[in-house]
This record gives C-alpha cells, structure tokens and sequence, in this order.
C-alpha cells in the first residue's frame, strides 16, 4: 500500500532549502557509515544461487536477487521464465526498490544442500505489500505457487502470520528457481529470507513481542490521555490522544498487527488505513502543538494557521474515506503539510528552549529525533537507502520516542496549569480572608460573624444552648490616647491572644471593631453554664498586659444574650447583648449582664445583619 506519512519529509525538504537537503543527505551518509549500509551496484554478471544447508538457518535472499520490470503487468509465469535472461540485478539499496508503480518481477535461484531435509519458510517481511505471486520452479516446470499480499484475508493465507510468509519443501542436492512478482502501491521494500521452520517461528515471535510492547504503550498512553481528558476536562489531554491514535494505526498497518488481529480480512482498511493514518496524526500534530506552545513566544497569525491545516487534515480525511480522492492525492497532501506543524511551532520553541523553559527544549529534542528516523524511513521508501532491522524500524522508534517526550510537555504543560490555578486559589482566599478577617488581630470579622452566627442560631434549642457575649475594654481609649496607636494595636493584638486561650475551640471570636469584641459560644448545656463563661472571661482579664515596652491593666465587660431564651434571630441577640453590655458599663464596669428582656435597649446598637440592611436603634 501506498505510506503517506513516511513519503511526507522529501517532498517538504524540497520545498524548503537547497541547502536544507544537502545537510539531510550528509545525514544519510553518515547513518549508512553507521548501519553499515550500502547501494548496490548493477552486476555484470548473474549472482550466484543462494545455498540452503542446515547449518545456517536464515539465508537473506537479496545478495541473489535480480528483476525483471512489467510495466503493463501482464506477464505470466511462462513468459518471465523464458526472459530469464533479461533479469537484472538491483540498482537501489539492499532490500528495497523504492516507489514504483509497475509489477515487479524477482527471481531467486535456490541451491539445496544434500544435507538438507528440504523444510524451509519464505518470508517477506514488510506487511503492506498489496500482492504477492509466488512460484517456485524446477527445470523449467512449475512446482509451487502461492499468493501472499496485505490484501489477502488471513484465513485463506498459506501461513497465518503478521508477514508474508510461504513454506517450501525442497528436494535435498536440487536447485531451484523462485520466482516473486509483487505489485504494490507503496514503496516496495523487501526483506525476504529464506530460514527454517524453527528459525522462522523464533524471529516472528521476537518481532512480535516488539510490536507487542510498543503497541501496548502506544494504547496505555491513549487511554491515559482520555482518562486525563474526561477527568480533568483539559483539551490538551485529547489532542494528544488524537496523535498518538494516528501513529497508532499506522503502526499496526506497517508491521501486520492491525491485519492480525484488529481488522483481519477488512479489504477497506487495508487500502484506507495508511492514508487516514497519517492524516489523524498531521490532524493531532497542528492540535497539540498550538495549544503546547502557545503563549507570547506564538504569533496569533501561527495559531490561526495551525488550527486551519488541522481543519484541512480533517477536510482531506473525509474524503479519503468517501472515495472522493485517491491516496496519490492524500500522498500529497502530507508531503506538504507532513512538516508544518513543526515547522510552524519551531521559532515558539526556540524562543522558549533560550529562555531555559523545558517545554521548548522537549520539542526541538523530538523534532530532532523525527526528523532523523522520519529520513531514514523516507531514503528506506525511495530505495537510497538499504534494509536491516534498524532502518526498517526507524519511523516507530521515532514514533515512540516522539509520543514519550509529548507526554513529558503534556505533563509540563499541565503542571503549569495546575500551578496557574493554585496561585489563582491562593488569591482567591487570600481576598475572601481580607474580606472576612480583621487584619490587626487575625480574627473574623463583622462579615464572617454573619455567617457563623446563622449556623449557631438555627441549631439552637433547650439542650443546645448558644451564647452571644458583646465585650467592651475598659480603659483602652486612655492607654490608646497616652501611648499611642502602636501600643494601643498591640495590647488589641494582646487581648485577642488572651481570649483565644480562654474559650474552647468550637467557640467563635471576633472583632466588630475599635474595642468591642463578640465571642459566640455554642452547644451549651444551661443558663448557668453560659453565666459561668462570662465569669471566665472577665477573670482572665484580672491579670495584667505585658506588652514590648509597657504593662498595661485594662477591665472588660460583657453583656451576653442568650438563643432561644432570649431570642431566636441574631438581631435581637445582638441588640439584647449590647444592651447589657452598656447596663454594665453603667453599672461600673468590669461585669457581665444578661440582656433578658428586663434592660431596656440600647441607644448605641448599630448592627449589620444577615440580609445584608442595616438596623439602627435611637
């Protein structure tokens, strides 16, 4: 089948600079120095037949391989044993003809060994050859034949693999002549070998534990995204499940899993996954990068052009699946927009990557490792290139590589969000505690005292008592006027640390203001009980102030109302409360009365209540 996303750097380097593809040919030459690769060279004579024997169970069938083009593709099995002698040997790299679009003929010439027992397995590993025809021949008459191909059903394969694969039996001391004709509209790339049965089952289960593993981490991340993204609601987590869900599938569709096991027999898939493939993963690409990397660093004009290639991605995919277009045009469409996600956010990530942030330094490093394995898969597609396990691999370990670091930003990226909402949350509280907290002493508010008091009040009753105690010094406005604000604000801050120690820790205190302090006390058994608080609290007043640079003897007196004896709303309390407080002060101060009906009101009361109005009493 034709691979879209693997042709798509070639043609993008090709539009961008000269210069850009001669430092991306260096590259080559010097992983072909380093995979030990090499082009080959037309021969001037046949090579010679490859020779099976025991001893070396996996023969690679390339050295021996030469071709014969069918450009009309009408050639049949007679007519190319009689062109025997137009077989070619192979220009491009070894194991791979590169993109063609007519059939091809191949022609291996076998020499069995007499030790041999003539058991041997063909096999092609490169799941998405669209058709294979085998045809193993011996002087000239035909003895076998098969036909492999992606698009062949599984069940109706001569041997149920994730490959192409076809078992021989071979006579001991024979020679033979295997004749391949493959058609495809994809890059031909061809490891075929010939092993033994035994041979053949160990390395297809070595390859398959490999797809295993990185199949299963690419789908642990994709449900870990959309777990994120249903959890936390972040559109960044579904982007980047819609890469790696590209990825994914092309994946599976290069090395046979999908056809294995996913969608096995589905003709549709097999012609249409390549090109939706990679048009899901450009689609996840423009998606996941503009929102990684957006910020001061991204021109508005870049977002708006990441967003629209998303929006093309999905045009162009809709109509891959209709039929409307063929994969010619979906093969150019990811030639040209292939790189633009990347290339659109590289000049963001620079400028992040300078500043030291590691989001920016995360992408160039993927960006990097893409480019490298997406070119030497690209230069494997056009036949530059030669086949190992190394080269043949190179896009999924990129691939890998790739959704790893994406998820390191992912978790960057989130971080800073998380970070972004904690320090909005700590504003937030930061403004409800100035809102409800007197800021000198620490303690709640006239505002907070609103709220708390409501929650008292409507769980009073005869065995749940609530008590309201109004407090006013005695002799602060002498202290204050004396020795001034600064000492007149910390004996408050004095006072308000002596009455924390002397009520129980369900108890509320709070500051209305100047010198006036209200304690709210609530679960109470009795009268006598709220009484003998009152007595506590003025006691605690009897010793005096030690302050930095003064002691200071100030008195206290309380005038306390009581929920439901004396009331049942916190205006009436209030009011009752302070009303005894001022019978107190004019009774000499330094005592606690109980506004239970019998003292009249006060003139002083001005009391803010629930709602929010505002009650004053003359």
């Amino acid at each position: 089948m034709c691979q879209p996303l693997r042709k798509r750097p070639a043609p993008s380097f090709g539009l961008c600079l000269s210069a850009t593809r001669c430092t991306l040919m260096r590259c080559m030459l010097v992983f072909c120095a380093i995979f030990g690769l090499s082009t080959s060279v037309a021969a001037l004579s046949a090579p010679a037949p490859i020779l099976l024997d025991e001893s070396n169970p996996l023969v690679q069938a390339w050295p021996a391989v030469t071709l014969l083009s069918d450009p009309q593709k009408k050639l049949g099995i007679k007519e190319v044993m009689e062109a025997r002698d137009r077989f070619t040997t192979p220009e491009t790299a070894y194991g791979t003809l590169g993109l063609r679009k007519d059939a091809v003929w191949l022609l291996v010439p076998i020499s069995v060994s007499s030790q041999s027992n003539g058991l041997w397995v063909l096999d092609i590993d490169y799941p998405v050859l669209n058709r294979i025809d085998v045809y193993l021949t011996h002087d000239k008459t035909l003895m076998e034949q098969a036909r492999l191909g992606s698009l062949q059903p599984q069940d109706q394969r001569p041997i149920r693999s994730r490959s192409h694969s076809f078992g021989l039996k071979l006579k001991a001391g024979a020679n033979y002549d295997l004749y391949l004709r493959i058609e495809s509209k994809g890059a031909l790339i061809l490891p075929i070998t010939l092993s033994k049965p035994s041979e053949f089952h160990a390395n297809a289960l070595g390859e398959q534990m490999l797809q295993g593993l990185l199949t299963g981490l690419a789908l642990c991340l994709l449900v870990y995204s959309l777990a994120q993204w249903l959890t936390l609601g972040e559109p960044l987590y579904v982007k980047y499940a819609i890469l790696i869900f590209g990825s994914l599938l092309f994946s599976m569709l290069q090395f046979g899993v999908g056809a294995q096991y996913v969608w096995r027999g589905n003709t549709w898939m097999e012609l249409h996954t390549a090109g939706l493939a990679s048009l899901i993963a450009a689609t996840g690409s423009f998606l996941f990068i503009e929102q990684a990397l957006e910020g001061p660093d991204v021109h508005p004009w870049i977002s708006r052009l990441m967003k629209a290639g998303a929006g093309f991605t999905v045009f162009f995919a809709l109509c891959f699946s209709f039929d409307l277009i063929d994969i010619y045009i979906v093969t150019a469409v990811i030639s040209t927009l292939g790189l633009a996600p990347a290339l659109l956010g590289l000049p963001g990530a620079i400028s992040r990557a300078r500043r030291g942030d590691s989001v920016g330094i995360y992408f160039l490093l993927a960006w990097a490792a893409y480019f490298v394995t997406t070119a030497v898969m690209v230069e494997v597609i056009k036949g530059r290139v030669g086949v190992n396990f190394w080269t043949l691999h190179s896009f999924q370990f990129g691939a890998t590589f790739d959704m790893l670091v994406f998820m390191r930003v992912l978790g960057l990226r989130t971080k800073a969000l998380h970070k972004a909402v904690e320090h909005a949350r700590r504003e937030r509280d930061s403004l409800h505690s100035l809102a409800h907290t007197d800021p000198l002493t620490g303690l709640p508010n006239r505002r907070s005292l609103n709220a708390s008091m409501a929650d008292a009040i409507n769980h009073a009753g005869p065995e749940n008592v609530v008590a309201v105690y109004m407090m006013d010094l005695d002799g602060f406005k002498q202290i204050n006027d004396q020795y001034g604000h600064d000492v007149g604000d910390e004996l408050l801050i004095a006072v308000a640390a002596r009455l924390r120690a002397n009520v129980r820790h369900s108890d509320l205190i709070a500051r209305l203001g100047g010198d006036e302090f209200v304690v709210i006390s609530s679960g109470l058994h009795s009268v006598q009980q709220a009484r003998d608080r009152a007595d506590k609290l003025l006691e605690a007043f009897n010793d005096p102030f030690a302050l930095s640079e003064k002691i200071c003897r100030i008195g206290l007196t309380i005038g306390y109302a009581l929920a439901p004896q004396d009331g049942s709303d916190a205006i009436s309390l209030f009011k009752r409360a302070d009303a005894a407080m001022y019978a107190g002060k004019n009774d000499g101060k330094h005592c606690a009365r109980r506004g239970d009906g019998t003292v009249p009101a006060s003139s002083h009361t001005d009391w803010q209540p629930l709602d929010g109005s505002k009650v004053t009493e003359f």
